[in-house]
């Protein structure tokens, strides 16, 4: 669940940035009056994610609207299925519209993509995971989005977690000197993970002891072999130049955890439309 606080914070915002001097289009056309209803479609096949905050959209701009889904997040839905229907006054309608389904199709174009992406490794234990490349201020709908998908999620922030990084390791002078201070500072509650791109980093990880290790752009084959290496002392999460079609023989790799930037970064937005119904009028 995304925090209702946050949800509505982000809402306004995305409302105040599509409608800070109005909307032209829709004062200029319609007298303010008319009413009717308009209906959310699925124009392709979807993993469906965001409804609330499809519903929430039309609700924060005119609390007067009234709203039906009739799809839940998770589901599968085909193209021409209806997903909701919004009621009452056409000018609310059409100034939450766009900002809508802006959320609703980039929330289920992510959903749908960490979908093909768990389906492909079922089985064999791995979990998909996502990353922090997300857009920026968008996070929460982003990683809600993933786990609707049937992924998880790794850190939301820089403060949920260790990760030492390439650069971190250069700027602390060495695996080593990086995991102590980090251990030192950081509470005991806290898993420390270092990223390795050779066998010799792996080799340093494994002696400074850090809990978790991710393969950065190894290959398949060197994958399988720090997986033997490590022999199930430690969690290993690969992560970088993975898609769906190496994805699978990543995770028969071994790995615990793979990584796809590409859920939140790249993932293409759903098609969904909005249409109001031809027998719309002018209330009393």
């Amino acid at each position: 669940m995304i925090p209702p606080y946050r949800l509505r914070q982000s809402i306004r915002r995305a409302l105040e940035e599509d409608l800070e001097h109005g909307d032209i289009t829709t004062t200029s056309c319609l007298t303010g009056g008319e009413r009717g209803r308009a209906t959310a479609r699925a124009k392709s096949a979807l993993v469906l994610a965001g409804i609330d905050v499809f519903r929430e959209v039309f609700l924060c701009l005119d609390p007067f609207l009234s709203f039906a889904a009739s799809r839940r997040d998770g589901q599968l839905v085909q193209p021409g299925e209806p997903l909701a229907e919004v009621q009452g006054n056409l000018s609310s309608i059409l100034m939450a519209e766009r900002v809508a389904l802006n959320f609703l199709q980039r929330m289920s174009g992510i959903a749908t993509l960490t979908r093909r992406y768990a389906e492909a490794v079922q089985g064999t234990g791995a979990r998909i995971i996502d990353t922090r490349k997300t857009a920026p201020g968008l996070r929460i709908f982003d990683k809600y989005a993933v786990r609707t998908g049937g992924g998880a999620n790794h850190r939301f922030g820089l403060s949920d977690g260790v990760l030492i990084k390439d650069n971190h390791i250069t700027a602390a002078g060495g695996i080593r000197q990086a995991v102590q201070r980090a251990r030192g500072a950081v509470p005991h509650t806290c898993r420390i993970e270092v990223e390795v791109t050779n066998f010799e980093e792996l080799d340093e990880a494994l002696a400074a002891d850090a809990e978790i290790i991710l393969l950065d752009n190894m290959g398949v084959a060197e994958m399988k072999k720090a997986v033997e290496r490590v022999g199930g002392r430690r969690l290993l999460e690969a992560s970088g130049g993975i898609s769906l079609e190496n994805v699978r023989a990543v995770a028969e790799t071994g790995v615990n955890l793979i990584s796809v930037g590409a859920l939140t970064h790249s993932a293409p937005a759903a098609d969904i439309s909005l249409k109001i119904s031809g027998d719309s009028g002018t209330g009393a």
